[in-house]
């Protein structure tokens, strides 16, 4: 079996990506992936390092820059090309769109080429490049129900839930002490998201010198764009450890006794399927500000706190940090929340779906 995988950006598309090829790893012996991906971004460096073949195209999101746009046109037409090139010399069954503007001329390609595609969208709100890439689709998988009337298609549309949260409990748990943390402390995880975020960094760094007064342990997760801006010129306290990123990260999640994120739709069922009470902060500058739709659908759920980056003060959230670590009874009515969520294995749903349509 023949696979063509694309998706890009940020680890919101590229971990969903990752988890659907694993399941294919798994049931398909004879099974050839190729993933497409951008010359410039996070998936570029992280594709390879899995052993999975890699082609790159030149192409860029849409922004007010009129020339940049311009030359953006001009990029997707040859991209379009590469990808039609790709399709001929590959031939594969299926091809399978996780999001990002990269996936455009790829399925855009497969359609030309008569290749039956998939596409998954993550998000509460979907994105403007599955919204247009929908019309090609055979088959649209959706991680949140309430998204499916946004999609105007031929094919059909299924509930997957999202490859991240069953995939989050396959990892192996990794110690504390490969990151210099403490085995006996309680431990808070917060994350400013794959790509990191400049605004929610500026404001952490009072809550972080203010958790030295603290008995608990703080990792702080940057983003590798954000680090060195980050760490320049400042002396955290003893426990407070600044990271650019962790690998295998669901594997050290499971260390966390309180979880601080953005409002991904990967971090979120990470969470849910982790059973971690979280405080969920989501970023303000994404597309359809659907990370606030994901958040308020599971702060409805009752699984999260959810914070505003708006009118967020460092005394309210260690205020709300503290009393997530140390109120028992509100932890315990949380997780038990979370559990009450049906966490499926969407990479499974999304293999035999796949399967029975190219039959």
């Amino acid at each position: 079996m023949k696979i063509v995988v694309s998706a890009g950006g940020s680890f919101g598309h590229i971990n969903p990506a990752l988890a659907i090829i694993r399941k294919f790893q798994e049931k398909e012996s004879d099974l050839e992936v190729l993933y497409i991906g951008t010359h410039n971004r996070m998936e570029k460096e992280i594709i390879p390092k899995e052993n999975i073949p890699y082609e790159e195209i030149e192409i860029y999101g849409f922004t007010k820059n009129f020339r940049q746009n311009f030359k953006n046109l001009k990029c997707i037409r040859h991209a379009t090309r590469k990808c039609l090139q790709i399709m001929k010399d590959f031939q594969p069954d299926v091809v399978i769109g996780v999001g990002g503007y990269v996936t455009y001329p790829v399925l855009k390609a497969a359609h030309q080429q008569h290749i039956k595609i998939f596409l998954h969208e993550q998000n509460s709100i979907p994105g403007k490049s599955n919204r247009v890439l929908a019309k090609y689709a055979d088959l649209i998988g959706v991680t949140f129900q309430h998204s499916i009337p946004y999609f105007k298609t031929k094919g059909r549309i299924i509930y997957t839930g999202h490859p991240c949260g069953a995939q989050a409990l396959q990892e192996k748990k990794l110690e504390k002490s490969v990151l210099g943390l403490t085995k006996g402390k309680k431990l808070v995880i917060i994350v400013a998201g794959s790509l990191g975020s400049g605004s929610l960094n500026e404001k952490m760094k009072e809550v972080l010198y203010q958790c030295g007064k603290e008995n608990f342990e703080v990792l702080y997760i940057t983003g590798k764009a954000h680090y060195d801006s980050f760490i320049e010129h400042e002396n955290f306290p003893s426990n407070v450890i600044v990271k650019p990123y962790v690998e295998h990260f669901a594997g050290f999640l499971k260390n966390a006794d309180v979880v601080i994120s953005r409002a991904g739709a990967a971090s979120l069922y990470e969470l849910m399927a982790l059973n971690i009470p979280s405080i969920i902060i989501p970023s303000p500058n994404v597309a359809n500000n659907h990370q606030y739709y994901n958040a308020v659908e599971m702060k409805e759920k009752g699984v999260i706190s959810l914070l505003m980056e708006s009118d967020l003060t460092s005394e309210q959230l260690l205020g709300e940090m503290k009393d997530l670590l140390e109120n028992k009874e509100r932890r315990f009515q949380m997780i038990e929340e979370q559990k009450k969520l049906d966490v499926i294995d969407s990479s499974s749903i999304i293999y035999q779906e796949i399967k029975d349509m190219i039959k």
